[in-house]
């Protein structure tokens, strides 16, 4: 039996030169050869191969099992990414659908857009806009690597094209404002040409393309959208959406559900919003609703500034009239809070630390009208920023973040007493090894071992899946923040995207978002790497939902690589499993006792 866990039949292959190749053949004595290369197999039959991507004529992989007398062949045909080729002799052709700004794209009516098309690199192509004036756009960007109607990755074992069939494309573009694209009765196309077969003989071919309108955004009001977050979650606490620097680009902001913000337009699926004079990002248009026409723009202006203390924490208030955007950035003993739109008017304080009468744990407030509707506030604690808690009181109309304290850790046992929230990874989702091993399935009983382990030391376990069904990765942060969880521990196997070689890239990595977590994660790459002793990844910076949440500090431990055969075999074995359990909880304890002598316990 021949088993290929990837690629899939017919499966799109996105790598340019080599990729791999992993299955299993039943058992070890197995000799494999993959497009006449050999491929090592496992003692217990798995194997991964990295090999030289097949020739773009011929795309498939053939396999060949022998075991004695017996062979055993198998083909699995897959896909590279398919894009036309242009020749740059023939009749013309230019790929319509590579036409930018795409069908329902908003902007200022002053805003410079950029104009594009994919067509061959001797034709030329001119844009006529709604003032009828023909502007040329220049070619900008050579595509590489198309070949006879599909891209052939580079392998060597290519087969030879005529000149004639050989892509010539390059991406031709211009920039031009948006109200040259915005005009219904004078709609922009593009007008294409090339001397008849690419100058052998006289007269032009030429194509026109329609551009698609830019819907113009009025100058003399203002387009309000509201935010509305996707997440069904009941609560402003738990309800927030995600805003980032690019259309579909990494998130940066958690606003919250409710906020009033001025739309500056639209493309790709995507709202750009305006958080103050100086700064745009962008949301998912499926999370703002369009206000009706005439709505004004909130008007934010602090009062004063109050920290109230509480056991478990303490709260910053400050009077807004209406959700602000904002975002918290941590660093060390300071929680920075940046509000967006806002003017900061704070009369009178109460901005002293514990020595005074005032929080033990909020040390020092101190504010900055960075611009005309920026406002910067530094809050200086007496302790590692550990945790924090955005809200909005509708009672007060005022913003409120929470900062929790540090809990009293045990010099013994500093996990005791605590709440730990441990994260068996996905599903959904998820790596599969040669062997058919999912990732879900390998890291639950991990889950199961550390959580017992936990209790042995004396703390609390909240486990956000406790069957191999699949749980929502917002579901799993919210249930971690209403138990009140200490920490949020999410154990997971690695696996690499195509044209990454498994071989050279395989490793040990640790995984935190915010600044704050990221000592937690040095200590669980650490006991990791003692107990594992495989390559050190590091530990990173990575655009996780999983520890989007910021009352706790989050890691996402990535202690192997499924893909690997020798490793998944690891997952298979309790006695590894055990192992891989006993690094992370060792993990949070060296964790919590740092804590503890950072903040002098």
């Amino acid at each position: 039996m021949v088993s290929v866990r990837y690629p899939g039949a017919n499966q799109l292959v996105a790598a340019r030169d080599s990729n791999f190749v992993l299955g299993s053949v039943g058992s070890g004595d197995v000799a494999l050869m993959i497009n006449g290369t050999p491929v090592t197999v496992a003692p217990n039959g798995a194997f991964l191969g990295w090999l030289p991507l097949p020739p773009s004529g011929q795309p498939r992989y053939e396999l060949v099992a022998v075991r004695g007398a017996d062979t055993v062949r198998r083909t699995v045909p897959i896909r590279y990414p398919a894009r036309r080729a242009l020749p740059a002799t023939g009749g013309l052709l230019v790929d319509s659908g590579s036409v930018s700004p795409g069908r329902g794209w908003w902007a200022t009516p002053e805003e410079m857009l950029r104009v594009s098309v994919r067509a061959p690199r001797n034709a030329t192509v001119l844009l006529q806009g709604s003032d009828l004036v023909r502007r040329p756009l220049r070619a900008v960007v050579a595509v590489a690597g198309v070949e006879n109607g599909a891209e052939g990755g580079g392998s060597a074992a290519a087969p030879a094209v005529a000149d004639s069939l050989r892509d010539a494309s390059v991406v031709f573009a211009t920039e031009v404002s948006a109200s040259v694209l915005a005009d219904s009765a004078r709609p922009p196309r593009l007008i294409v040409s090339r001397t008849k077969d690419g100058g052998a003989r006289s007269g032009t071919d030429s194509l026109v393309l329609a551009v698609p309108l830019v819907r113009a955004l009025p100058t003399a009001t203002r387009v309000l959208g509201v935010l509305r977050s996707s997440n069904r979650i009941a609560g402003d606490t738990d309800q927030s959406v995600s805003a980032r620097t690019i259309v579909n680009g990494t998130y940066k902001w958690q606003l919250l559900h409710n906020t009033v913000l001025e739309i500056t337009g639209r493309q790709s699926g995507f709202t750009r919003v305006r958080l103050d004079g100086q700064l745009d990002v962008w949301v998912s248009s499926s999370e703002i609703t369009v206000l009706p026409e005439g709505t004004a723009l909130p008007r934010r202006v602090t009062g004063g500034l109050r920290v109230t203390p509480q056991p478990d924490y303490a709260d910053l208030t400050i009077a807004t009239g209406d959700r602000p955007a904002f975002h918290v950035e941590s660093e060390g003993r300071t929680l920075v809070l940046t509000l967006y739109g806002v003017q900061a008017n704070p009369e009178i304080s109460p901005l002293l630390g514990g020595a005074a009468g005032g929080d033990s744990l909020v040390r020092r407030v101190v504010w900055e009208q960075v611009t005309s509707d920026r406002v910067r506030i530094a809050l200086h604690l007496t302790q590692p920023a550990y945790g924090w808690l955005p809200l909005w009181d509708d009672t007060r109309r005022a913003f409120v973040l929470r900062v929790r304290r540090v809990p009293k850790i045990d010099a013994t046992q500093p996990l005791r007493g605590l709440t730990i929230a441990v994260d068996p990874g996905h599903p959904p989702a998820g790596a599969t090894g040669p062997t058919g091993l999912y990732e879900g399935d390998a890291v639950f009983p991990v889950g199961q071992k550390l959580a017992a382990l936990l209790r042995a030391r004396g703390a609390n376990v909240v486990m956000t899946r406790t069957s191999l069904a699949p749980v929502g990765l917002t579901e799993r942060g919210v249930q971690a923040r209403r138990e009140n969880a200490h920490a949020f521990m999410s154990i997971h196997l690695n696996a690499l995207p195509d044209g990454v070689n498994p071989f050279a890239a395989n490793g040990t990595s640790t995984l935190f978002y915010h600044n704050a977590s990221e000592p937690f994660a040095r200590e669980v790459q650490l006991a990791l790497q003692a107990r594992f002793g495989l390559r050190d990844l590091g530990v990173h910076y990575q655009n996780l939902a999983i520890a989007r949440p910021t009352w706790f500090p989050s890691a996402l431990a990535e202690g192997l690589f499924l893909m690997l055969p020798e490793q998944e075999a690891a997952m298979r074995d309790e006695a590894f499993q055990l192992k891989y359990a006993e690094a992370l909880a060792e993990g949070l304890e060296r964790y919590f006792a740092w804590l503890r002598r950072e903040t002098g316990q």
